[in-house]
């Protein structure tokens, strides 16, 4: 190497203290107007309303998160072997109510399953635990209650509507599943030299990805509550067919972790609790992070199937079961 080369500048790259810098500069110079902006009316209410949502649903994912890494690293996989049963129709409820007792969420449960594929576990059941466990663990329906305080009722029904969208899409891929719609997936990038390294990575990992969700679904709601017309809202709230629909696909679009969704469902109060019920019955199974790492993980002909196929179950089950329940 020569003199010159050595000598060569580096390229300069913008990095994160010159965004800091640039930001702080821009936040004295506009301070008047931003303190003007945070006076509107609309503004000081969607930030309350995030505020809120975000305060009441950090402890649940936080608490979600690290039970999830914990089961990641220290439950070994010859566990699932021994507690499933050997017929595979039967092996799809019993995988399904193991959501129950094994908390995860959504950003977990899809490595989990290819990792319980990988292992043996006929894919049906697998599949079933992947769409029970975020929605009717323990962590869920404890922060459903929280959000919910005057509709307890909500909790039942949200875990009788998750669990039976669970075994039927698993019972459903058992019938008409092919072997070659799915590709076996693989988690390695999070495995690490010891248990507590793979449980850090673990909980790194998952926090990092639900925590942003988690901002953005909040700004979403904030803004859907303060931003639409009041009277679009009547005219969706008013329909039960559309309101179910409006929130199905709000859930689909937010991507919202599941140990938080209650609380912006909650936020809702136009809408039915038949259509708040559909947006965290679909939001766990179906939404636009879920599919891309079903894609990632398993293949594109399998999330291009599973996907709206589980959106199809999830909300029928959430109109049958809010209307025998809540309504």
């Amino acid at each position: 190497m020569t003199d010159t080369e050595q000598e060569a500048p580096r390229r300069w790259r913008v990095g994160g203290l010159e965004i800091l810098l640039v930001l702080a500069v821009l936040i004295v110079v506009g301070q008047r107007w931003l303190l003007e902006l945070f006076d509107a009316p609309a503004l000081q209410t969607a930030s309350t309303i995030f505020v809120s949502i975000f305060i009441q649903a950090l402890p649940f994912l936080v608490l979600g998160v690290l039970l999830s890494a914990a089961i990641s690293a220290f439950v070994p996989p010859t566990f699932w072997a021994r507690a499933l049963p050997s017929n595979r129709a039967a092996a799809v409820p019993v995988a399904g109510a193991c959501g129950l007792v094994l908390p995860g969420c959504e950003c977990a449960s899809v490595p989990v399953a290819g990792s319980l594929m990988a292992r043996g576990v006929t894919p049906a059941a697998a599949l079933a635990f992947l769409l029970s466990a975020p929605a009717i663990n323990p962590i869920v329906l404890a922060s459903t209650y929280v959000a919910f305080p005057d509709d307890p009722m909500i909790v039942v029904a949200r875990l009788i509507a998750s669990f039976a969208a669970a075994v039927i899409m698993g019972w459903l891929w058992l019938r008409f599943g092919k072997g070659e719609w799915l590709r076996m997936p693989s988690r390695a990038h999070l495995e690490g030299t010891t248990k507590w390294h793979t449980f850090r990575l673990s909980a790194t990992h998952d926090f990092l990805h639900a925590g942003g969700f988690l901002v953005i679904g909040g700004l979403a709601a904030a803004a859907f509550n303060v931003a639409m017309p009041q009277e679009w809202l009547q005219t969706l709230a008013e329909n039960p067919l559309l309101a179910v629909l409006a929130l199905a696909l709000l859930a689909v679009v937010l991507s919202i972790c599941s140990e938080a969704d209650a609380f912006v469902a909650a936020s809702f109060t136009e809408f039915s609790p038949t259509a708040k019920l559909a947006f965290m019955v679909v939001g766990p199974m179906v939404d636009l992070k879920l599919m891309s790492m079903q894609a990632g993980v398993f293949g594109r002909a399998f999330a291009a199937r599973f996907a709206p196929a589980t959106f199809v179950v999830a909300v029928t089950m959430s109109v049958l079961v809010g209307w025998w329940l809540l309504s």
